[in-house]
This record gives structure tokens, C-alpha cells and sequence, in this order.
């Protein structure tokens, strides 16, 4: 099994799955290394390796499935308290699998799964100025994509 194409394995049915939920662009099943209890992952099954190689429409989807999921896990006999929602891009992110996924994650009080980070308090110059870097940056991209090249 090799694991950089485990998921196109899953969609093609070569490899097994615990699947939770199916459609023609979708598929959602359990994780076989949960870090709680019924842990899903909600994948495209047309490959994408990174995000921005992903069709918006489709990343759409898999949140919408993901909050379907979410609900599902609450009624089910899972019967969290929370869910989080994790999607690792690129290798310093923490992704392990190169096929855009989504990690659904039940939570319920004491379960030992958290996020370690160290939060800043960064002067509103220093955030303006990334707002400005990050919008300017997102626009060109958007002008691209248009076919443009007036920046605009």
C-alpha cells in the first residue's frame, strides 16, 4: 500500500475503506489512525495534491459534506460535545497524504487531542501591512486566473 496514492487507491476500490458517506464527487470514511473516536476524512476522488491545485467547487463541497458530517457525528452514537475541522497543506503544514483532505474530528471533554501554538499580539501596523501583502497577493492571483493582466 503505498501511501502518497492510498486515496485514489480508496476511490477506485483497491483498497478498503470504512465509508461514511458517497457521491459523485466525494467520499467520506474513517480514519484508520483516528486521534478520537470516530474520526472521518472527507477526500475529493479527483486527486489533488495541494489545495491550489483543487477546483474551488469541489473544496466547497468538501466542507459541506464535512458540516453534514459534523451534525451526523453529534446524533450518532459517537455523541461528541464538538467537532473541529483540520486540513493539512504541504509538508510544513503537517500533510502526510499528497490528496487534499479533510479531517473531521469529534470532541468531547478530556479526549487529549489539541493544537500547541504560541499566539502573538502583533502591533495593527505589522497586521495591516500582511492584510495589504496577503490582499495584494490574492488579487493578482484572482487577475490570473481571469486571464487579465492589468492587475485589476
Amino acid at each position: 500500500m503505498d501511501p502518497y496514492r492510498i486515496f485514489a487507491d480508496i476511490v477506485a476500490g483497491r483498497a478498503p475503506a470504512s465509508k461514511v458517506y458517497e457521491d459523485p464527487d466525494v467520499l467520506a470514511f474513517m480514519d484508520i489512525r483516528p486521534v478520537t473516536p470516530g474520526h472521518l476524512l472527507v477526500i475529493p476522488k479527483v486527486p489533488a495534491r495541494s489545495l491550489a491545485e483543487l477546483d474551488p467547487v469541489i473544496g466547497g463541497k468538501l466542507f459541506q459534506v464535512g458540516q453534514r458530517l459534523a451534525a451526523a457525528l453529534r446524533a450518532s452514537e459517537v455523541g461528541c460535545d464538538g467537532v473541529n475541522f483540520f486540513l493539512a497543506d504541504g509538508v510544513t503544514a503537517g500533510q502526510e497524504v499528497f490528496h487534499v483532505h479533510l479531517h473531521v474530528i469529534p470532541r468531547t471533554p478530556g479526549d487529549g487531542f489539541g493544537l500547541r501554538s504560541r499566539a502573538t499580539s502583533p502591533p495593527r501596523a505589522d497586521l495591516d501591512y500582511l492584510a495589504a501583502s496577503i490582499r495584494g497577493a490574492a488579487q493578482r492571483s484572482e487577475s490570473v486566473a481571469e486571464g487579465r493582466s492589468d492587475g485589476r
